[in-house]
């Protein structure tokens, strides 16, 4: 057999990357000939197979012809005529083109060696404009690798997909494949420049796509414009390397100051509110995981109640203790509290700012649960006594802890 590594090992290893992966392309070989040799056949629409003993992927060098608008719209040809430079040159990008055969022998048809060491995410071939997933995956590599900018001419390419209409023919849950994906880069503020660079996310996420060119206060926001406020929050939260429900939640958490009315600018009155609602919409659309979703919905709501905090009585913080389900879900609280951090320190000068409310709320709550609720349960028989007698007794451990 005639066995290349090909894709993402071969450009990571070149990058000084960790090396996730290891993907194989296969040339001149048949599909009995794989399954003789004992590999197992996985692949839906075209040859894959995994190894018998390493069980990776290896694939049967293909062609593609589009037949149909979307990513699923190809017809696959593999055989074992199709050679190598033909397997690569359906590819994205150069630096995704590049093989490694047994020896270590680089084949780089499309210098894809030369475009990373000049930092520059490049499209093969004017085939890139039949796959719309292409244009995500561009967006995430810029998160993902920092220093790197995407060629002029394939940004070019991107917005005649867009403008083509190929972006609406992607389904939801590729989407949020890619965009969790590029969630969970290093920066991924540079995903959603690019999306807006091209055109993709005014149709892929509206609603995060309205927020650029919105004002806010700028006593409490000098950045003022709420897109870059919101990318500021999502970066923050990715350098201090927070789950996903807290990234997601980060970027979504402003959606509703895209619909406030032109009249009440810079003021944003009610903005959590339409932000849940928005989200509802925003989340069935994309079927965001229910852990996203969930806080997403939570932080949205509440992350303005947060600055309140301070000048809470006893009672008023028990209640919003029991909004927040702290109780029943201290992770989850946690989380929020992580999302209301970068919201908070997502502000230009106000990187380093202190968080005295979220630490004495997280105060608040170690009191709370303090209380022997199995104590207090016993001195009642009535569900209604027990529920009032536990609320006072986390109230009056408020107060003498806190000093309220």
């Amino acid at each position: 057999m005639k066995v290349y590594c090909v894709g993402g090992a071969v450009r990571d290893e070149l990058l000084g990357l960790p090396i996730k992966d290891r993907d194989y392309v296969v040339v001149g070989e048949h599909v009995s000939t794989m399954i003789s040799a004992g590999f197992k056949p996985v692949g839906k629409d075209f040859p894959v197979f995994l190894h018998p003993k390493t069980h990776e992927e290896y694939a049967l060098a293909r062609t593609e012809r589009k037949t149909a608008k979307g990513y699923k719209g190809f017809e696959v040809y593999a055989a074992p005529e199709v050679t190598l430079e033909q397997d690569l040159s359906r590819r994205d990008f150069t630096m995704n083109a590049i093989a490694k055969n047994a020896d270590g022998q680089l084949i780089d048809p499309f210098h894809g060696q030369a475009d990373i060491q000049a930092k520059v995410i490049r499209h093969v071939s004017d085939a890139f404009v039949e796959d719309p997933v292409r244009i995500l995956r561009a967006a995430r590599f810029c998160a993902r690798l920092t220093d790197f900018t995407i060629a002029e001419e394939t940004l070019a390419l991107m917005r005649i997909m867009v403008e083509a209409g190929e972006v609406d023919a992607l389904v939801p849950e590729r989407v949020w494949q890619e965009l969790s994906r590029g969630l969970m880069e290093v920066q991924p503020s540079r995903m959603f420049e690019v999306l807006r660079a091209c055109g993709a996310l005014r149709i892929v996420f509206p609603e995060l796509d309205r927020l650029w060119g919105v004002p806010q206060p700028p006593q409490h926001h000098p950045e003022v414009d709420t897109g870059v406020h919101v990318m500021m929050v999502v970066d923050y939260a990715a350098k201090q390397q927070f789950s996903l429900p807290v990234r997601f939640a980060a970027l979504t958490h402003d959606l509703g100051k895209g619909t406030t009315p032109k009249e009440l600018l810079p003021r944003h009155i009610g903005h959590e509110q339409r932000s849940v609602e928005l989200l509802k919409a925003v989340c069935a659309r994309l079927r965001v995981p229910n852990d996203c979703k969930v806080l997403a919905h939570i932080v949205a709501k509440f992350h303005g109640k947060l600055h309140a905090v301070p000048k809470m009585k006893a009672s008023t913080m028990v209640t919003f203790l029991t909004e927040l389900d702290a109780f029943r879900q201290p992770e989850r609280f946690q989380a929020f509290l992580q999302a209301c951090e970068a919201d908070s320190r997502g502000r230009t000068g106000l990187e380093q700012c202190a968080l005295d409310e979220a630490e004495r709320l997280l105060s608040a709550l170690q009191l709370a649960t303090a209380v022997d609720v199995g104590v207090v349960a016993m001195q009642y028989t009535e569900a209604e006594q027990i529920k009032s007698a536990v609320f006072e007794a986390r109230c009056h451990a408020l107060k003498l802890g806190l000093k309220i």
